[in-house]
C-alpha cells in the first residue's frame, strides 16, 4: 500500500511538471502573439518582438529583439528598440488577484528622440498609450482592446533601464541627428498597497521615465544640432541659413519647454 501510494504520488509529480511546461511554451508564443497583435492597437503603431522565454517555475522570464515603430509621419524607422529585458516574479502570486513582480531589467536600449511638425515621437506614442491604457488587459480581447475580462493588477517591485542611448533626430533639420548616452533609470516599489497597479499604469510609468530622461539627454545635443544646422546653412545660401536659424531656435525653444 504504502508502494503504491509513493507510485501515485511520483506520478502526480510528474504530471503537473509537464502541464507546467507545456503552458510554459504555450504562454511562451501567446505572449508574443499577444505582443505584435495588441501591442499596436495600443500604441498605434509597428511592434515587433523577436522571442520570448518564461519558466513559470521559477518565475523568471526574458524577452529580445523588441523593435517599437515611430508614429505615421516621421522620419526615423523606429521609436524604441531593446535587445534584451528580463523580468522576474513570485511564482506563488500567479494564481493570485495580484501578481508580485520583482523586478524588470531592461538593457541596452536604443531610442529615438524625433522632433517633427505635431511635437516628438516618442510623447506621440505616450499619449496613444495614455488613451487607449484602460483597456489594456492581461488576457486577448476579443476584439481591438475592448471585450476581455479586466486585467490582473500588479505589484512591481523594482525597474532599472540601463546602458541606453538616445539618438536626436529633428525632421526639419533633413533628419541631421546625434547619439547621446541615456542615464540610468530605476524606480521600485508600484502598486505595494492593496489595489497594486495595472499593465496599463505600468506601460504608461515605464514609457515616461524612458520619455523623460531622453528628453534631458536630449536636451544637452540640442546645441550641437543647431550648430551643425546654422554651419550647413551657411554653404547654403543666406535664405536657408535665416530660415534654418529660425528652426534651430525653435528646436532649442522645445527642448526647454520640454515638448
Amino acid at each position: 500500500m504504502k508502494k503504491l501510494l509513493i507510485r501515485l504520488l511520483i506520478a502526480m509529480v510528474i504530471i503537473v511538471v509537464v502541464a507546467v511546461v507545456a503552458v510554459g511554451l504555450f504562454l511562451d508564443s501567446g505572449i508574443k502573439k499577444g505582443v505584435e497583435t495588441i501591442g499596436p492597437k495600443i500604441a498605434k503603431v509597428d511592434i515587433k518582438l523577436d522571442g520570448v522565454s518564461l519558466s513559470l517555475m521559477s518565475g523568471s522570464g526574458k524577452i529580445k529583439g523588441l523593435v517599437v515603430g515611430n508614429p505615421e509621419g516621421y522620419k526615423t524607422p523606429q521609436a524604441i528598440s531593446v535587445g534584451s529585458a528580463s523580468v522576474a516574479v513570485s511564482p506563488g502570486s500567479l494564481l493570485s488577484p495580484k501578481i508580485v513582480v520583482r523586478s524588470i531589467r531592461i538593457e541596452s536600449p536604443q531610442i529615438t528622440y524625433e522632433l517633427g511638425p505635431g511635437g516628438n515621437n516618442l510623447k506621440r506614442i505616450q499619449a496613444n498609450v495614455a488613451e487607449a491604457a484602460g483597456g489594456i488587459t492581461t488576457n486577448t480581447p476579443s476584439a481591438e482592446t475592448g471585450g476581455a475580462k479586466p486585467s490582473k493588477k500588479l505589484q512591481v517591485d523594482d525597474v532599472v533601464i540601463t546602458g541606453g542611448k538616445v539618438t536626436v533626430s529633428v525632421a526639419a533639420l533633413g533628419g541631421k541627428a546625434i547619439t547621446v548616452p541615456l542615464p540610468e533609470i530605476h524606480f521600485s516599489g508600484l502598486g505595494t498597497g492593496p489595489d497594486g497597479i495595472t499593465t496599463g499604469d505600468l506601460t504608461k510609468r515605464i514609457l515616461t521615465e524612458i520619455t523623460d530622461g531622453s528628453l534631458k539627454a536630449a536636451a544637452g545635443a540640442a546645441a550641437e544640432i543647431a550648430k551643425g544646422a546654422t554651419a550647413a546653412a551657411t554653404e547654403a545660401g543666406k535664405t536657408a541659413t535665416e530660415s534654418l536659424g529660425k528652426t534651430t531656435k525653435g528646436v532649442t525653444d522645445l527642448f526647454k519647454k520640454k515638448q
